[in-house]
């Protein structure tokens, strides 16, 4: 008798120490999630900042693009009124 409770209390104990075991291994896992997760949102807000900057540098260069196109318009103006006009002096002087 004294040998089965013996037995048994083997058992348990072995049970006890897998269960120790498994909880250690869950908790170490745990850790490196954690771990994990922190550096995923380190990442995101060095990306979101990144993303914020890369965006105030598109709209730069779309204000940079409007200006020049505004820039290219009126060029094109003065030098279509210049022609404009050469072609009219040369309609006139040649009459």
């Amino acid at each position: 008798m004294l040998d089965n409770a013996l037995a048994r209390l083997d058992g348990a104990l072995g049970q006890l120490e897998a269960a120790a075991r498994r909880r250690i291994e869950a908790e170490r896992g745990r850790a490196h999630l954690e771990t994990e997760l922190t550096l995923m949102q380190d990442d995101r807000a060095r990306l979101a900042s990144e993303l914020d900057g890369a965006m105030a540098r598109v709209a730069q260069v779309e204000n940079a693009a409007r200006e020049v196109e505004q820039r290219l318009e009126r060029a094109i103006g003065v030098v279509g009124a210049v022609v404009a006009r050469a072609q009219g002096e040369q309609l006139h002087g040649e009459h």
